[in-house]
């Protein structure tokens, strides 16, 4: 019985190891790996093509300041930056003689070529807008001008239309050395004792320089219908025998005549003022410093000076297949920056507003330009040019200021 039971327990417990040693083994044993899904490799797009950049726009830009001049320098230098500032806009620059720039332009436009642009004073908008020399910009730019002084807006106006963008007010004062003279002359008897006691002092004698000198006197070229009234009164005569007086003073002390670009004697430190236009500032500054003194045209008997008061603009060529990329670049260079450069360097009086005038030379300009008489772009200008001015005449050949005066009204009213 005993052996029956053990018999039986043997059994047992075999069956168990039995079991479980085929529950261990089921356990370990590796389970079927399946193969890994198949993935389709990305498909490689091709790089899109890239298209090259656009060239440049190419505009052509005349101007005529004199080589080595402060404005040459300071304009090179905001040109520049434009090429920085504006990468799609490459400008070809010509520098041209001032003598010859209209003509220049004039001629190449009739031809159906010239510039896209090219900077001058207004001396001669009026004709060559009537002559259809000069682009119509007033849809152009509208809207687009303002920060400039209306007064500059008005220079770049013909019959209502607008033909330029404005740069810079210019018109001739006294300049003077501070070592010097201590006060400027405020009117013409003080000018002529100045003279007559031995300082030197430049005059500009050209027929633009000294327009201002006739209303001191009270004489008008013009009446309000723009007819020539020269010889009515005796403010032009007078003006006249004045200038003749200085000229003379000038001739008997051997002082030389001011040069085109009134730079000697007074930045030699030889004459001790001069009358010129602020387009010179940048040179007289560089030559004299803080000695630099200006001060407007003396008063005469009747009343102030009135020298024209011109503005330099940038003008557009009728012929030009770029006047958007054109405008681009004249609104860049009168802009803030590119004003500040040119007045500070210069010495332009500038025709945007935003730019802050500090220096007390500007400011004196500005000034001195509030009696200044806006160039009239009437075709009867040309009257005073082709008629007044021959004053070697009077200067040199001794024909007198009443038969000068005369003679030049009758011409011009032929």
């Amino acid at each position: 019985m005993k052996k029956s039971l053990w018999t039986v327990l043997s059994l047992l417990l075999i069956a168990s190891v039995l079991l479980t040693a085929c529950g261990t083994a089921a356990t370990e044993a590796p389970t079927a790996t399946e193969a890994p899904a198949m993935t389709e490799a990305p498909a490689t797009e091709a790089p899109a093509a890239t298209e090259p950049p656009a060239a440049p726009v190419e505009v052509t830009f005349w101007h005529a300041y004199g080589t080595g001049s402060a404005e040459e320098m300071a304009l090179t230098k905001v040109l520049d930056q434009a090429a920085t500032d504006m990468p799609n806009i490459k400008i070809n620059v010509l520098q041209v003689p001032f003598n010859d720039i209209y003509n220049k332009y004039r001629t190449d436009v009739a031809s159906g070529a010239g510039p896209d642009m090219f900077i001058a004073p207004n001396d001669s908008l009026g004709d060559d807008a009537r002559n259809g020399l000069i682009a119509d910009i007033t849809d152009l730019a509208a809207g687009k001008l303002g920060d400039y002084t209306p007064l500059s807006v008005d220079g770049m106006t013909v019959d209502g239309k607008l033909y330029g963008i404005p740069e810079s007010l210019k018109a001739v004062v006294f300049w003077y050395n501070k070592d010097m003279i201590q006060t400027p002359p405020a009117t013409t008897d003080e000018l002529k004792a100045l003279m007559e006691g031995g300082t030197e002092v430049s005059i500009s004698y050209g027929c633009y320089h000294h327009f201002g000198f006739f209303s001191a006197f009270g004489g008008k070229i013009f009446d309000e219908n723009w007819k020539v009234i020269a010889d009515q009164g005796t403010g032009v005569t007078d003006a006249m025998t004045y200038l003749n007086d200085l000229y003379q003073i000038s001739k008997k002390n051997s002082w030389p005549k001011n040069d085109s670009d009134g730079l000697a004697p007074f930045t030699e430190g030889k004459a001790a003022a001069i009358t010129n236009g602020n387009w010179a500032m940048g040179d007289y500054k560089a030559a004299l410093g803080d000695k630099l003194g200006v001060a407007p045209l003396p008063a005469g008997p009747v009343g102030p000076a009135t020298p024209f008061l011109g503005v330099d603009g940038f003008y557009f060529n009728p012929n030009s297949q770029n006047k958007e990329a054109a405008l681009e670049v004249a609104l860049y260079l009168t802009g803030k920056m590119a004003q500040e450069t040119m007045m500070n360097e210069a010495g332009h009086v500038p025709a945007n507003t935003t730019v802050e005038v500090t220096d007390p030379l500007i400011q004196s300009l500005l000034d001195a330009f509030a009696n200044g008489y806006v160039r009239p772009q009437v075709p009867q200008l040309g009257l005073y040019w082709s008629n007044f001015c021959g004053t070697d005449e009077v200067f040199e050949k001794g024909v007198s200021p009443a038969d000068w005066v005369k003679t030049a009204t009758a011409n011009a009213n032929k």
